[in-house]
């Protein structure tokens, strides 16, 4: 009898409460990273192939919903339920602005050509902050019907999306006017919204569908049932021919963009999946979860026997650690004592 083949994911800890927010950094010259956001208030950078721990981002005081890294990965910006988004050196962990709101801020991201950032919250107000006068007022837009969930920008920071908590539907706004110039209606709430790499399609996820819609003339392209609420969905950016979802079951499957079917399903996660992103070379995928946890699935044939005893790889981070010890040397990304690139592998600290 075959013996059953089974996913092995890398699985990185450090954070100590839920992992909410993933994102991927474009490839760079020196690779591509990962940060994630998680309530326990300290976004975590990662290398973005091997899942290794680079560095935390120690400052804010309420639980990190949102975060980003900006095109070339040299800065990072995170948004907090203690009222603020704060821009980060990438490279040293420092604090570089901090934005402060008059509410939860849900919502963050950095403009194409990384002058401004954008952000959104429980005020119903878009904000775009102009990163190289960071003390002038910023440009609001205030007709959101709700509040922000989830906002991206795209067509060349022309555009901005975004979607409420409470109510259906993607809004998609004129970044000069400030005016709605098309809604893409939706029955249930939209919990992720992603603009594909090659800037064709958008992909939300709300209640237990999937859609596709055209970035450019806005139709629905596809629209696909889940087996299961899904709060996150990621379109795979190299071939555009396969999606992965994850949602209240805990499970991360991957489907058939073109029929919908389901061409994978990968179990390890011990709470609700909260987030899901392919990377920029759709070689692999991360999911982030309840547990606490992220994997990063490989997209091609990476199995193991499922009667060998590991089912997956660990790749610790240390939760206190900051980027910018002093008695550290930063070369490109990566922290060393020696001049030599090491490897964080600590056990990670419990809370």
């Amino acid at each position: 009898m075959d013996k059953k083949k089974i996913a092995v994911p890398l699985v990185c800890h450090g954070h100590s409460r839920p992992v909410v927010d993933l994102f991927y950094s474009p490839i760079t010259a020196d690779g591509f990273f990962l940060i994630s956001a998680s309530k326990d208030s300290s976004p975590m950078l990662r290398n973005g192939e091997t899942g290794d721990w680079i560095g935390t981002f120690e400052g804010h005081k309420g639980a990190v919903w949102s975060c980003c890294l900006d095109t070339n990965a040299l800065r990072a910006a995170s948004a907090s339920a203690d009222f603020s988004a704060k821009v980060w050196d990438a490279l040293t962990g420092d604090e570089l602005h901090s934005f402060e709101h008059k509410h939860i801020v849900r919502a963050c991201a950095f403009s194409e050509d990384t002058h401004m950032l954008l952000t959104g919250g429980l005020e119903k107000i878009l904000r775009l902050f102009d990163l190289n006068r960071p003390d002038a007022p910023p440009t609001e837009i205030d007709k959101s019907p709700g509040s922000i969930r989830t906002a991206a920008w795209l067509h060349s920071d022309q555009t901005i999306l975004s979607s409420c908590t409470d109510l259906g539907g993607v809004r998609l706004w004129d970044v000069r006017s400030g005016e709605i110039i098309q809604i893409l209606e939706t029955k249930s709430p939209v919990t992720s919204a992603e603009v594909s790499q090659d800037g064709r399609y958008i992909t939300t996820a709300d209640g237990s569908t999937v859609k596709f819609w055209d970035a450019n003339h806005f139709g629905l392209v596809k629209s696909y049932n889940m087996p299961c609420t899904v709060e996150s969905a990621s379109l795979e950016p190299k071939f555009g021919n396969k999606f992965v979802a994850g949602g209240e079951d805990m499970w991360v499957r991957i489907f058939d963009f073109h029929t919908g079917e389901e061409i994978g399903c990968n179990k390890g996660h011990h709470g609700p999946v909260h987030c899901v992103r392919f990377s920029p070379g759709g070689e692999s995928y991360a999911s982030g979860s309840e547990d606490g946890t992220i994997r990063i699935w490989q997209t091609g044939p990476v199995t193991f026997d499922d009667n060998e005893s590991s089912a997956s790889i660990e790749v610790s981070g240390k939760i206190s650690a900051v980027v910018n010890d002093a008695a550290r040397k930063v070369e490109g990304f990566h922290i060393s004592t020696d001049g030599k690139t090491e490897e964080k592998v600590e056990p990670a600290a419990e809370s």
